[in-house]
């Protein structure tokens, strides 16, 4: 790559972190989420749950309601997701996760009342949190919590700082594998990443 375009990438990417919002351009010509590794994964690899106020900052991308058990009225649960603003932009633009995006899955607990409208399940406790991150490098080879280009965890809410997640093949990645051919995420259920 020449200098010239190295410079006109390093100035753009100056650029859009000083005006935030806008996806920032990688030397492959790739988007790549504001702050995705800084906020959220040590030198080492090790994945924390930002500390930021998702819920104000970021984007809700949507939610999805747990079924309760059978002949029980409601949802047992419901999983609100986030992401950066950058992370929707890009998606928009190339159809991909770009490098350094985060989703934050925030489970809740429900309580179900019946109200004017019909039997209403509504977040009640913040029970966890699973976290995405996105690898198009392979970062932390070795490191259980990262492969399938993600890394992967989930925390209780008990403990925001230490992941439970061992390995993310025998911890998560079970679920993910009917939307593999999706980058490993269920985009059907977020509506905000298709442009109207």
């Amino acid at each position: 790559m020449n200098n010239l375009r190295k410079v006109g990438i390093a100035l753009l990417g100056a650029f859009a972190v000083s005006v935030g919002g806008i996806a920032l351009i990688t030397e492959d010509g790739q988007a790549a989420g504001p702050d995705g590794f800084q906020i959220a994964v040590d030198e080492k690899g090790a994945i924390r749950l930002p500390d930021i106020d998702y819920r104000k900052d970021w984007v809700f991308l949507g939610a999805w309601a747990v079924a309760a058990e059978e002949g029980t009225q409601g949802s047992q649960g419901i999983h609100a997701v986030y992401t950066q603003p950058a992370t929707v932009d890009a998606f928009r633009e190339t159809g991909r996760f770009p490098d350094g995006a985060i989703l934050i899955k925030e489970l809740f607990s429900t309580t179900t009342d019946d109200m004017t409208t019909g039997t209403v399940s509504r977040a009640d406790n913040t029970s966890g949190w699973f976290v995405m991150i996105k690898d198009s490098n392979g970062r932390y080879p070795g490191n259980k919590l990262w492969g399938a280009g993600w890394g992967w965890a989930y925390f209780d809410a008990k403990d925001r700082i230490n992941t439970t997640t061992t390995d993310y093949e025998a911890d998560c990645l079970g679920c993910h594998v009917p939307v593999q051919d999706q980058d490993w995420v269920y985009v059907q259920g977020y509506p905000v990443l298709r442009a109207q």
